[in-house]
C-alpha cells in the first residue's frame, strides 16, 4: 500500500500519472491518489473577481488565506474540475476510480482555525480572522478500505470538514500525510512540477537525492516556496511510521513508477 499526492502547480501531466497509476493498479498495486489543484483555483478566483490572497505564518510557512469566498472557488475548482477530470482519465485507462473530498463521509476530519497568527513583508505580527483551514487529525480510514476492498481506487481532494461540519481548506500534501499514517502505507510520493528538493533553487541539476529523517530540518534551508510545507509533511509522515516519502518529478513519463524506483529525493 501507497499513497501518491500529485500537486496543482502548472506544467504537471496529468496523463503520464494516469497511465503509470493504471499500469501499476493493474499490476495488482493498491494506492490512494490524493490531488491539488492550486494553478487553476488561482487562474478562476482572479477570473471571477476574488483575487487569491497568501498569507506567511511566524514559522515561515505560507498558505492560501480562505474566506467563505475563497472556499467556494476552492471547492468548485478542487472537488469539479480538477478532481472529476482526473477520475474521467483514469477510467478511461480501465481504472474504477471514484473522487471524493474530504467533505465526504468525513473522510478528513480536523479544527477550523477561525484566527491564525500572520506576519506581512516587514516581520510585523497580526491576527487573520474569518478563516476556514485547517489541518487533518482524523481519517475516515473503514470508508478508504471498503472502496480498496470492493477494487475502487480513492481519489481524494481537499477540502476537509471541520468538527462543527464546516467545509475547511487544508493542505494536500499533509492531508496525503495523514492518510498515509492512517493507512499504515509503506511509502509516500509527493510528485510536483520540479524533480525533489533543489540544493540550488530552481536550478534542476541541484537536485539533493537523498535526505537523512534525522536532517529534514536542516535540509529545510534549501526549501523554497511549497518545498517547505512539503518537507514538513515528510516528517511528521515519518515520525508516525511511514517508512519513506519520495519527493518526485509529475512532469516526466512514469512519473509515480520513477519515484518509487528512487527518482527525486528520497527521505527514509
Amino acid at each position: 500500500m501507497f499513497v501518491i499526492k500529485v500537486g496543482g502547480s502548472t506544467g504537471i501531466d496529468y496523463d503520464a500519472v494516469c497511465d503509470d497509476i493504471a499500469r501499476l493498479v493493474q499490476s495488482g498495486q493498491k494506492l490512494i491518489l490524493v490531488h491539488g489543484g492550486s494553478s487553476l483555483t488561482n487562474e478562476v478566483a482572479e477570473q471571477l473577481g476574488h483575487p487569491p490572497r497568501f498569507i506567511t505564518s511566524p514559522s515561515g510557512y505560507t498558505s492560501r488565506f480562505t474566506d467563505r469566498r475563497t472556499l467556494e472557488i476552492f471547492e468548485m475548482v478542487y472537488c469539479g474540475q480538477m478532481n472529476k477530470g482526473i477520475v474521467e482519465r483514469l477510467q478511461q485507462r480501465g481504472i474504477n476510480a471514484v473522487g471524493l473530498s474530504g467533505l465526504d463521509g468525513r473522510l478528513w476530519e480536523g479544527k477550523r482555525k477561525k484566527a491564525i497568527r500572520a506576519v506581512d513583508e516587514n516581520g510585523r505580527k497580526f491576527v487573520v480572522r474569518n478563516n476556514y483551514t485547517g489541518t487533518v487529525e482524523t481519517v475516515n480510514t473503514a470508508l478508504l478500505e471498503s472502496l480498496l476492498a470492493a477494487g475502487y481506487l480513492p481519489v481524494l481532494t481537499p477540502p476537509a470538514i471541520s468538527e462543527e461540519g464546516e467545509a475547511i481548506n487544508v493542505d494536500g500534501d499533509r492531508a496525503a500525510r495523514a492518510t498515509a499514517v492512517a493507512l499504515k502505507a509503506e511509502t509516500l510520493v509527493i510528485l510536483s512540477n520540479i524533480p525533489g528538493l533543489l540544493r540550488d533553487f530552481p536550478k534542476e541539476s541541484s537536485l539533493i537525492p537523498e535526505i537523512p529523517k534525522a536532517q529534514i530540518e536542516e535540509f529545510q534551508a534549501f526549501a523554497a516556496g511549497r518545498m517547505r510545507i512539503k518537507l514538513l509533511g515528510a516528517k511528521e509522515a515519518l515520525d508516525q511510521g511511514v517508512s519513506r516519502v519520495v519527493l518526485g518529478d509529475a512532469r516526466v513519463e512514469n512519473p509515480v513508477s520513477q519515484a518509487l524506483s528512487g527518482q527525486g529525493t528520497v527521505i527514509q
